[in-house]
């Protein structure tokens, strides 16, 4: 199968330059692309993924991926319709370079007859200067076609408008495409669909400066099935960085994707065969209590970003928390980490270890001592996954994990971590 056969049927095509031409040279040899990444926050996040994964099917295909990391162009930053962006230092934006290309490197291989070659467009717009820019790329572009473009019609009819720094990014951005053309023979550019301009832009440069022919394509916005967009939580964007975002809380974010999500999801996102896919939205559409498709889409994901080990240990959390299993197995790091995305209280220990009673109460299982009693009492208080029998019973050292942490339970799903300081 040619490959733009495998996006098309994936739902990975919104736009493209000539369809036919495009088909025609990914299944007649070897074709130099390239997707750039803006380091316009300390880690790549959802969009970025979609991205990434893209690339990853195209070099599996026999395509080879040129990588860019924006040192220019995340200076300025592509504009928003929600207003100017703040510009970053440039030590910020050298430092965000760097954790962006790290997060980049492990998911593209480097080696074999079509390696990934991983390039910054600092590199060729530093000692630019301004009068050579004007002349070698801002000749090119005719002023109606950049207030064509829909981001700039919004901004110009907001209050603020728009400032020449971000209007002039699709200079910046196409000329990165011309760059690549001419230096290293790249000849297809693709990124998300609000891109489409900046792509096109690149395309319209190559041709008009080089009397080169290339290609783009655009993915299209991935969104929930009310319309808005995904990849935020209650915490922000769905990051890709451990550190912003834990593997579990990772792990968790897709296995609670809508039902009528979870196909295009496994169409996009995953490696999946045409085959297996199709079997996982025929079990969901069949039997959605059983969310075959998203516990595929979760331990998918969580094992391409994060590595198979951090899926077990996300597994098992999610066993251990929600079904009662052996929370002593869990990584101290792991088991923070899903507690505090449960929700957890901090507490200090004090001059002697804290009843359980006063537990439920400081986290929020109960409302009052008499409650917790009674709660107790019932037979429906646990710590750890325990059941606790008497209401005078107290914590001790030896019951924490991993050295500071209780896992209080009400019930069947009702649970809260504390922090014993």
């Amino acid at each position: 199968m040619n490959v733009l056969d495998d996006l098309e049927w994936r739902g990975l095509i919104a736009d493209s330059t000539d369809r036919d031409a495009l088909r025609e040279a990914l299944g007649s040899g070897s074709v130099k692309f390239y997707i750039g990444f803006d380091p316009t926050a300390p880690s790549l996040h959802m969009g970025n993924l979609l991205q990434i994964v893209t690339a990853m099917r195209l070099q599996r295909a026999g395509h080879s991926p040129y990588m860019l990391v924006g040192g220019a162009t995340g200076m300025i930053g592509d504009p928003r319709d929600s207003g100017e962006r703040s510009l970053n230092s440039l030590d910020t934006v050298k430092e965000w370079v760097e954790r962006v290309r790290r997060q980049i490197e492990p998911f593209v291989s480097f080696e074999g007859d079509n390696a990934a070659t991983m390039v910054n467009n600092y590199d060729w717009t530093s000692g630019l200067s301004t009068i050579d820019f004007l002349r070698d790329i801002g000749k090119h572009f005719p002023i109606s076609r950049m207030l064509a473009r829909e981001t700039v019609k919004r901004r110009l009819e907001s209050a603020d408008g728009i400032t020449y720094t971000e209007f002039s990014y699709v200079l910046l951005q196409s000329m990165d495409y011309l760059q690549l053309f001419r230096d290293h023979g790249v000849t297809l550019q693709f990124g998300g669909s609000d891109q489409w301009g900046n792509i096109t832009g690149g395309v319209e440069l190559i041709r008009r400066a080089a009397g080169g022919h290339a290609h783009a394509f655009t993915t299209p916005l991935i969104t929930k099935a009310d319309g808005t967009k995904y990849g935020k939580t209650e915490g922000g964007a769905l990051w890709l960085d451990p550190q912003m975002m834990s593997p579990y809380a990772f792990h968790q974010f897709w296995l609670n994707v809508e039902d009528a999500k979870v196909g295009e999801l496994l169409r996009v996102f995953t490696f999946l065969s045409h085959g297996e896919i199709e079997e996982l939205e025929a079990s969901t559409a069949e039997k959605p209590f059983l969310r075959a498709g998203q516990k595929a889409l979760a331990d998918h994901m969580t094992t391409l970003v994060h590595g198979a080990e951090e899926t077990e240990q996300a597994k098992a959390a999610a066993g251990a928390l929600f079904g009662g299993g052996d929370l002593t197995v869990l990584s101290p790091t792991t088991l923070a980490s899903a507690l505090q995305e449960a929700g957890a209280v901090s507490i200090d220990k004090g001059e002697k270890w804290p009843s359980v009673v006063d537990l439920l109460v400081e986290s929020g299982l109960a409302t009052s001592r008499g409650e917790a009693r009674r709660t107790i009492g019932e037979g429906g208080a646990y710590v750890n996954n325990i059941r606790v029998e008497d209401a005078e019973a107290a914590v001790s050292e030896a019951d924490l994990l991993g050295g500071s942490w209780l896992v209080l339970r009400r019930g069947k799903k009702r649970f809260a971590g504390v922090e014993i300081r």
